[in-house]
């Protein structure tokens, strides 16, 4: 009866991984990322955004972001940060508040970096629990109040 299991096992995750084959080319992506091959990570990571892998959105905004394997656009990068961070990122959405917090790419605005930096927190992102300590430090008691109204009405986006 284990072998059976076992085996069965075994043969639903090799389907779920031939299923899925974005899975393991956004893992090549990273990998490639990860071993400084920005190019290559480029090639990999930008289909599947478009098709709105947002891991692979994520890693795009980071990319624009830190100018890494492209020209720094924070702009760029805002919007790769706010389409994986519409569907639920929890990385993208820390970034994104962190663009809000230092108006990169954006104009600074405390009440959306409070927000987005909740909902990140609420996904155990641990930077944005102390990026909010931070931004509570520079916002007044009816801001905040505003940012987690604004938290909690958000509702993710499916992929586009």
């Amino acid at each position: 009866m284990t072998k059976r299991w076992l085996g069965l096992s075994i043969a639903v995750g090799l389907v779920f991984i031939l299923a899925v084959p974005g899975c393991t080319d956004f893992q090549a992506a990273v990998n490639a990322y990860n071993r400084g091959e920005y190019e290559t990570a480029l090639k990999k990571f930008l289909p599947l955004a478009e098709q709105g892998h947002a891991g692979a959105q994520h890693y795009l905004g980071v990319m624009y972001g830190e100018g890494k394997g492209v020209p720094q656009d924070y702009q760029e990068a805002m919007k790769w940060y706010r389409l994986a961070a519409e569907q639920g990122d929890a990385d993208a959405q820390y970034n994104l508040g962190g663009m809000y917090f230092s108006g990169h790419g954006v104009a600074r605005n405390h009440i959306q970096a409070y927000m987005w930096v909740t909902l990140a927190a609420a996904q155990g992102n641990k930077n944005a629990v102390i990026g909010l300590e931070i931004l509570e430090k520079k916002m007044t008691s009816s801001q905040i109040a505003e940012a987690q109204r604004l938290a909690r009405e958000w509702r993710p986006k499916s992929a586009e």
